[in-house]
């Protein structure tokens, strides 16, 4: 019986961690948007003013290059270096695919009312609250990376509010056309 038990914990083991390091997007999607930001590049630091240490406005986010069939959008922000499983600091979802981007400071409010992005709803971040909620590192030497990835939907869900990562990640799986990455850094010093 002891055998059984060791061999099932092993295995439940195994499976949990295969879906904790699972992408956040089909592996057969390509990578074909591009993602950008006036205020940080590709790969570099996020400045503070855009950090829970600063302001902790969002930043403007901004993108190109959508395949065809593109009938919605969606965004997920976490940071991947946080303990068993990357934490969650943005989820956004319903965004028209008229919109190009996302402005800075968006309000943190679950339905959006910005105009251009009417329907998009602001989902729960890994604080429970709804919006973006930036870079919060604790002073570990470490720096961390921000993955703003951007999903191109062939269909409009029209999701209500309070979806988390892995509802909206449920909901969209089978729909996903194409995504797009624009990673930031954030090490905080003291």
């Amino acid at each position: 019986m002891k055998t059984i038990r060791t061999a099932f914990g092993k295995l439940l083991g195994v499976t949990l961690l295969l879906l904790i390091c699972m992408p956040a997007w089909p592996a057969d999607a390509p990578e074909t948007i591009l993602v950008s930001s006036r205020v940080f590049e590709h790969n570099t630091d996020i400045p503070v003013r855009y950090s829970a240490y600063g302001e902790g406005i969002s930043p403007d986010i901004s993108w190109l290059n959508l395949p065809e069939g593109t009938r919605q959008l969606a965004l997920i922000l976490d940071d991947p270096v946080v303990g068993f499983q990357p934490f969650v600091h943005w989820i956004a979802y319903n965004i028209p695919v008229s919109a190009t981007g996302l402005p800075e400071a968006l309000s943190p409010d679950a339905i959006v009312t910005h105009p251009g992005l009417e329907g998009m709803i602001n989902g729960a971040n890994g604080t429970r609250r709804t919006g973006y909620f930036g870079p919060r590192p604790p002073a570990d030497g470490k720096v961390h990376t921000y993955n703003f990835r951007i999903y191109a939907l062939d269909y409009e869900l029209n999701l209500p509010e309070g979806y988390n990562k892995q509802a909206l990640l449920e909901a969209m799986k089978v729909h996903i056309l194409a995504t797009g990455l624009l990673t930031g850094n954030y090490q905080y010093t003291e």
